[in-house]
């Protein structure tokens, strides 16, 4: 019986400990919670989506993510279906745009976002694991992608503050 006592307390105490005691990359996951803003995305010196683009990213507190960025000057279609598109306005858009959705993790180590890609607008990166060095300077995030163009871009983001 005694045993059994010093079982279940050294369990309890161990659990307390597990919960009192945050885990190391836990701080800078929780400092880049929240939604930004696209401030640039540059490859090669070009600014992919344009001088004036629109972009978020949402990192939840809880592992998700969702981030889409588009040029401002996407010209409308002619038709009011977007699956009847020209080709013209449908290479506007794919070239003019990109999405992708999934899980996130900060790799304190390696100072490296993870991206587990689930989906994207470029289907290459659906099912990606991909490494993104990164930077965070009060409410400026900057990282470094792959690139969905062939070329890595920097990407340069702003925190959105709270709407109260």
């Amino acid at each position: 019986m005694n045993r059994l006592v010093m079982t279940a307390v050294a369990a309890s105490s161990a659990a307390t400990l597990s919960f009192a005691v945050p885990k190391a990359s836990a701080q800078p996951a929780r400092d880049i919670v929240g939604t930004w803003t696209l401030v640039s995305a540059v490859a090669a010196r070009n600014e992919v989506f344009g001088a004036d683009a629109s972009g978020t990213l949402v990192f939840g507190s809880d592992g998700r993510y969702a981030l889409i960025f588009l040029r401002r000057d996407l010209r409308k279609f002619a038709a009011t279906d977007r699956r009847s598109g020209t080709p013209d306005e449908n290479k506007s858009v794919v070239q003019g745009s990109i999405a992708h959705f999934g899980t996130y993790a900060v790799d304190e180590v390696g100072k490296t976002l993870v991206f587990h890609i689930e989906a994207s607008t470029f289907p290459n990166w659906t099912g990606a694991e991909q490494h993104r060095a990164f930077s965070l300077h009060g409410d400026e995030l900057t990282y470094t992608s792959p690139g969905s163009i062939g070329v890595a871009t920097q990407v340069t983001m702003r925190r959105v503050k709270e709407v109260r």
